[in-house]
Order: structure tokens, then C-alpha cells, then sequence
């Protein structure tokens, strides 16, 4: 009997992706991993393990290997970019009733530092609450989307 992903867990982990990291589910226990895209690497290339490595340096190499040689057992999460926060962050503008309020956060997002901008403007203007409401549905939104697309079965 396969367990069911906890989507807390999963929503976790969409929202702390990191350059350089992969983020996969076991399809029969319904955890989450993250790995070094480099431990990936050096694990399809058969590359054994280094003596010097600290404890949870050889727990990550081994959790790669685990994935690498069983990877039909294993579905990758979104990445931040299929995910696009940013995207995120104007849809959240365009519900923001008041329009001075709406235009002020439209132009926080053009140009280098946006996303800075935007988390300063939103504690700025009072609004950060209903931005963190707003972003928590649509990671929730987006999880048990991509559960039901993959078939992974879980629970609330």
C-alpha cells in the first residue's frame, strides 16, 4: 500500500528550491527530497562515495544514488521557474482593489530588484498578510495540481 504525500510537505519544498537543487517525491512513502544537482551527477557517473564527506554529506550522495537507480520510483516537483513566483506576484497585483495600491506594487515589479521592491512595498503598504494569504493558496493551488497530474496521491 503506497502512503499518501503530505501536500505540507510538498508545498515546503516548492517554495524553498535553491540554484543547483532538485526536488523529488518518492512515489511509495510520499517524501519529499531535496539533491545536489552535482550529487545527481556524480551518481549516474557511478562516482563512489568520498571518505572525507561529513555524515549528511554521504546521506545526500546516497539519497541521490537511491534516485538515480530507482528514479521510476521517484517524480521530480516542479522547479522554481516552472513555478514563476514572479508571475506569482503580479496576479496578486491585479486583486488589489485599490488602484493607486495596484499601480504602486505593478511598478515594484519592473527592473532589477523587483522582487525586493515588491516584499518592501507590500510591508510598506499594510498589504502583506493578504500577499502571504494570496501566494500560500497559489502554492497550495499549484501542488495538489501537480499531485492530480501525476498521480500522487495525499493528504491536506
Amino acid at each position: 500500500m503506497k502512503n499518501k504525500a503530505k501536500l505540507k510537505d510538498i508545498i515546503e519544498e516548492m517554495e524553498m528550491q535553491f540554484d543547483g537543487y532538485r526536488s523529488f517525491i518518492k512515489i511509495g512513502t510520499g517524501e519529499v527530497f531535496s539533491v545536489a544537482e552535482d550529487d545527481l551527477i556524480d551518481a549516474e557517473d557511478e562516482k563512489p562515495i568520498d571518505d572525507e564527506l561529513q555524515d549528511w554529506q554521504i546521506e545526500n550522495v546516497e539519497i541521490a544514488n537511491e534516485i538515480v537507480e530507482n528514479f521510476e520510483d521517484y517524480k521530480e516537483l516542479p522547479s522554481k521557474y516552472e513555478i514563476d513566483e514572479y508571475k506569482m506576484m503580479k496576479d496578486f497585483c491585479l486583486t488589489v482593489k485599490d488602484e493607486k495600491i495596484q499601480n504602486i506594487l505593478l511598478i515594484t515589479l519592473a527592473g532589477k530588484g523587483a522582487l525586493r521592491r515588491f516584499k518592501d512595498a507590500v510591508i510598506e503598504l499594510n498589504i502583506e498578510m493578504d500577499w502571504y494569504s494570496y501566494r500560500d493558496k497559489r502554492y497550495k493551488e499549484l501542488a495538489i495540481a501537480w499531485c492530480q497530474n501525476n498521480d500522487i496521491e495525499y493528504i491536506d
